[in-house]
């Protein structure tokens, strides 16, 4: 499974790629707006410069042509750039055209297998079942995942499926399991991921181990001149 940052702010993107774990990102209004007053168009321009793959990209309108002519016009941003479309009927109908050109989708704020089923059959590149506002409301979001997944693996389809809305990092794992081909993850989260208090505690034992015998001389010393 791949990871994504579901995030606009610059600094953190640099972070995840120097990282080397993050081979994507996504966007979205709410996102964006975090990081104040920006060129929208800049700013996903330099986003598309740091990631090596996939940058989603909302449009914002509601219905089909403005959605398609919105997506028409992001696209040519950068090469790199997936447009984010709703999963509403109007997004799958925009969807359907814009597969048809080549334009890259990501199939988004899709809540329900039917909703994933319908974008797969348009053509979308990625769906992003969102996990958080599933549970948030009493479902079980992970399963939707894992419906998903099934469903395009047991059809072979070529759509791929995003986790989104993660909250936490065992919903990174859980993602994994359940057969996501990415999870899109905060920054936050990123960084949670790695942290385990016996890691730590391992770290200092061996350290101070190390200290009692040899004091603060490293393993591996500079060569001496000859």
């Amino acid at each position: 499974m791949r990871l994504f940052l579901d995030t606009a702010n610059i600094e953190h993107i640099r972070h995840g790629v120097e990282l080397g774990v993050i081979s994507g990102v996504t966007t979205n209004p709410s996102l964006v707006s975090k990081e104040g007053k920006v060129n929208y168009q800049e700013l996903v321009k330099k986003i598309c410069s740091i990631v090596p793959g996939p940058v989603s990209t909302e449009v914002l309108s509601q219905d089909a042509s403005g959605m398609i002519a919105e997506a028409r016009e992001i696209a040519k941003w950068a090469d790199n750039i997936v447009v984010k479309i709703p999963a509403s009927l109007e997004g799958v109908k925009a969807t359907s055209v814009l597969a048809k050109e080549n334009i890259k989708v990501n199939f988004t704020l899709c809540f329900s297998l039917n909703q994933a089923l319908l974008g797969a059959a348009a053509g979308a590149t990625f769906i992003s079942p969102f996990v958080g506002r599933l549970d948030d409301i009493g479902e079980d979001g992970m399963k939707v995942v894992f419906d998903i997944a099934q469903f395009l693996c047991y059809y072979e389809l070529p759509t791929q499926v995003i986790a989104a809305s993660i909250r936490h990092p065992q919903h990174c794992f859980m993602a994994a399991k359940a057969g996501a081909h990415i999870a899109t993850v905060p920054y936050k989260v990123l960084l949670q991921m790695i942290q385990h208090p016996l890691t730590d505690i391992g770290i200092k034992r061996f350290t101070d181990d190390w200290r009692k015998v040899m004091g603060e001389k490293r393993i591996i010393e500079t060569p001496a001149k000859l």
